[in-house]
């Protein structure tokens, strides 16, 4: 459809699970895309090969979304490579479950310093060219956990719950600019992690949802297509649930 054409975007931890999912059906709408890996450059280079399959421009760099000097270099190296930054996706996240009273403060630690800490250092520099620009969208990826909490999670969902308070306020600090700013709330969406779940474990998932089924990595995609096309410029300071009315 080409929704996308003449953007480019930039997708954190886009080697795997929803991120590989954004940045295939980013490209497929016409984007030049970038992205991140924290480890794998095999997988990175798969996700690079299967991406191109349209003409568009599509690189992986090595990079720690939660150090702020790579943060910083990282977007200077993707607006010297390419001509725009248009749409920015922070995707990057890990969880670290556990009970409160067992909760380490490394397990908490971590889980802030790259689900929340990452989207401060990527939208702190990728606004810069945003701004002179004069137009932009920053898609944040939070969590319908970040939304109504989950025991053993209470690291994942006040990292996720920071990153809604955070869409809010930026959305409202550069609106003036032409720069959006809104978060999306997965629900329980298929991946690796829900792989590793038992088949009673999923079909508990499963009956609590009310479209009875996982969401998937193009679900999520599809709500950040929106929010990244011209579709959308009316849309900021929101909160997309994609999650099956699991957050009704």
């Amino acid at each position: 459809m080409g929704l996308l054409t003449g953007k480019t975007a930039l997708i954190t931890g886009g080697s795997r699970g929803i991120g590989e999912a954004l940045v295939k059906a980013m490209a497929a709408e016409g984007a030049d895309v970038a992205f991140t890996y924290h480890s794998s450059e095999e997988s990175a280079m798969r996700v690079v090969k299967e991406a191109s399959v349209g003409g568009q421009k599509i690189k992986a760099y090595k990079s720690d979304a939660a150090d702020y000097a790579q943060a910083e270099q990282l977007i200077k190296d993707v607006t010297s490579e390419f001509d725009s930054l248009d749409i920015l996706i922070n995707n990057a996240g890990i969880t670290k479950d556990n009970l409160m009273l067992r909760m380490g403060e490394d397990q908490w630690d971590q889980v802030i310093e790259v689900n929340l800490k990452s989207v401060f250092n990527l939208t702190k520099h990728a606004m810069r060219p945003m701004l002179k620009q004069r137009s932009g969208s920053i898609i944040n990826m939070s969590s319908v956990v970040g939304v109504f909490g989950n025991a053993g999670q209470a690291n994942y969902a006040a990292s996720k719950a920071g990153i809604i308070g955070f869409s809010k306020s930026i959305a409202k600090e550069v609106g003036s600019r032409g720069i959006r700013c809104n978060a999306v709330a997965p629900g329980f969406i298929e991946t690796d992690m829900t792989h590793a779940l038992t088949e009673e474990q999923q079909k508990a998932y499963v009956n609590s949802i009310p479209l009875k089924r996982l969401g998937s990595g193009k679900d999520i995609a599809d709500a950040c297509i929106f929010l990244g096309s011209d579709m959308s410029t009316y849309v900021t300071g929101q909160v997309l649930s994609v999650c099956g009315g699991l957050n009704t």
